[in-house]
């Protein structure tokens, strides 16, 4: 009896580049057919815009920011174009849940040369890219409605990618740790008061000096500042705080979301 060489499959190295874009690529590839779905985290800011801004903003006059009068319309958009950052980094981030739970997505591309680490960044980086899509869209309502007063303004979309960032690696982190669907329902819980109390609608200084305090820690108030400081042309130096604080968090969300990913799938 005669047997012929052994026949072995050499699986290729992958080429050198960022693994994580690979799932970048996938999950591009498996939401395309249902875009309009992602357009919805977009509207909901515009249309607060739309509603509190511009109606609102007839009888409310200007706020002054900084010692300096400001409409209240140019008051708002930059908090609506941070609004729009974090929905839609949190809203796509929210999304790893099924596909670690259930769709057991991972599992199979762990099964490939990719990590955990570059799961995790292959996330982290498509959720970035949902708010940023937001914000760039938000930012060009912005301009055609005038809401722009400096030139500086165009380090808006910048800052809107950071805090994408520092939202969808903390939101990726978050969702690591979620059990069921039921847990999906703290995300708007956590949103929600984010959205409502981060100088959003009012200065800082109209609240009391303990939710002051409060509205301080939040990350949206940090984006919100900056991109607000921008787009006005009011510049301080309290600016590199906010960048900072954004950028570690969105770093921290990274380092969690590797390890909680490599815990639950290679253990």
């Amino acid at each position: 009896m005669t047997t012929g060489p052994l026949l072995t499959r050499v699986v290729p190295p992958l080429p050198r580049r960022w693994r994580g874009g690979y799932v970048f690529e996938r999950n591009i590839a498996a939401t395309k057919s249902f875009w309009p779905v992602y357009l919805s985290g977009f509207f909901d800011p515009l249309f607060y815009l739309l509603a509190i801004g511009v109606g609102i903003g007839q009888l409310a006059g200007d706020v002054e920011v900084a010692g300096v009068p400001v409409e209240y319309t140019a008051f708002v958009a930059p908090a609506m174009l941070a609004a729009s950052a974090m929905n839609g980094a949190v809203y796509e981030s929210t999304n790893m849940f099924f596909k670690l739970k259930y769709a057991k997505t991972y599992d199979g591309i762990l099964a490939t040369p990719l990590g955990a680490r570059d799961v995790a960044t292959g996330e982290i980086a498509f959720s970035l890219a949902r708010g940023a899509v937001y914000s760039l869209a938000f930012l060009i309502v912005m301009a055609i409605m005038g809401l722009i007063g400096s030139p500086w303004g165009v380090f808006a979309l910048p800052a809107a990618i950071l805090i994408g960032f520092a939202f969808s690696a903390m939101g990726t982190a978050a969702t690591t740790y979620m059990r069921s669907w039921q847990d999906l329902d703290l995300v708007t819980l956590v949103t929600l008061p984010l959205f409502l109390f981060s100088a959003t609608f009012y200065p800082i200084d109209i609240y009391p000096e303990f939710i002051q305090i409060v509205t301080w820690l939040s990350p949206l108030y940090h984006g919100v500042e900056l991109i607000r400081g921008l787009t006005l042309g009011i510049l301080e130096w309290t600016m590199v705080i906010n960048v900072a604080y954004l950028a570690t968090m969105g770093l921290a969300g990274s380092l969690v979301t590797g390890r909680r990913v490599g815990d639950l799938l290679l253990k």
